[in-house]
């Protein structure tokens, strides 16, 4: 398991630490196109990240 910080991660996803965290926190729904990048990058689907469940 390689250890991943949440500015790593949006360096490789091109957004800000905040963005992330707010993802994190539920407080941002991610575009089409970061989604599928964040897919991208951890080798799983969209729907594997992310749910179409309403709160």
């Amino acid at each position: 398991m390689r250890k991943l910080t949440q500015d790593d991660l949006a360096k490789e996803v091109d957004v800000t630490r905040q963005t992330i965290i707010s993802l994190e926190n539920g407080k941002y729904v991610a575009s089409l196109q970061l989604a599928l990048k964040m897919a991208k990058f951890f080798n799983v689907s969209v729907e594997d990240l992310f749910s179409l469940e309403e709160e």
